[in-house]
């Protein structure tokens, strides 16, 4: 998943991003290492966030463009 990249590269920490997502820090941890998967409605959250596309967040496309 592209979320370090995307967190990295808007200059946002992991501790604010979980508390504007309202999720926990170590989620965001292991969903940037690869050791947890997030569901639909986080992956939702986090592309409405970085206003990206799922599948870019997904590395699916190189595309971040929204598509609607």
């Amino acid at each position: 998943m592209r979320l370090r990249e995307l967190r990295r590269a808007r200059n946002i920490s992991q501790l604010k991003l979980s508390m504007d997502l309202q999720l926990n820090q170590n989620a965001i941890s292991r969903y940037e290492t690869g050791l947890r998967e997030a569901d639909y409605a986080t992956l939702i959250k986090i592309a409405d966030y970085f206003n990206v596309s799922i599948d870019y967040l997904l590395e699916r496309t190189d595309n971040p463009e929204i598509n609607r």
